[in-house]
């Protein structure tokens, strides 16, 4: 009987997968289309021929439509800082992963470029999604810091895992709000992952050097 069974959450899973899919890519091209913030969740549903419950048991807010894969991010982040080689400090971990250019930034064919142009375009002009965005970036920080603690050993009176996990991910984010502006602006791959590479670069210098010498009033 069991042997039987076995195969079928797997069966389930797949099917849960591109019924998720499906919502998400009906989304992506009714946003692309028309804005965010002129689609509602009940035309999604139709478009993809569901019911809109259906679409709130896969996606909790219509703007988890747009930011559902960045739970990946998280568990690669946390993953990348707790699964490194002893001795080696947290921060060169998060340049590993840093530096390694994910997502459509990460693509060079033109149908990613593209993607990456109207999905840009779309979360900067809607303010639901970037207030939505720095939730989730928080709770990434959050989730940062704690796991550095418990490294670490620290107390709750202990600030330094919080300060450390606020600055590497406000690298991160500094390197978002420049690589959007830089699209806006027309930049394109591959000179756009180019600078964004030399911006990290420069940025993680600076958490390497510290803060003692920068922007000293002369």
């Amino acid at each position: 009987m069991s042997t039987v069974e076995s195969p079928q959450p797997g069966l389930r899973e797949r099917k849960k997968e591109q019924t998720r899919q499906l919502i998400a890519e009906t989304a992506r091209r009714l946003f692309g289309e028309r804005g965010f913030e002129r689609v509602t969740v009940a035309e999604i549903a139709r478009a993809a021929e569901i019911s809109e419950q259906t679409v709130f048991n896969y996606f909790p807010t219509k703007e988890d439509l747009v930011y559902w894969r960045l739970q990946s991010f998280e568990d690669e982040l946390l993953g990348t800082i707790r699964d490194r080689e002893p001795g080696e400090p947290a921060l060169a971990a998060f340049r590993r992963f840093l530096l390694a250019q994910r997502g459509l930034l990460g693509k060079q064919d033109p149908q990613a470029r593209e993607e990456l142009a109207a999905l840009t375009r779309m979360i900067t002009e809607s303010p639901a999604l970037l207030a939505r965005e720095e939730q989730i970036f928080a709770g990434y920080t959050a989730s940062l810091a704690a796991l550095l603690a418990q490294e670490t050993g620290a107390d709750a009176a202990d600030l330094r895992p919080s300060v450390a996990a606020n600055a590497m991910m406000g690298v991160h984010r500094a390197l978002v709000r420049h690589a959007r502006r830089r699209v806006v602006e027309g930049m394109r791959h591959p000179k756009l992952a180019a600078e964004v590479r030399t911006r990290a670069e420069e940025a993680l210098a600076l958490l390497d050097a510290g803060l003692e010498d920068y922007a000293v009033k002369r």
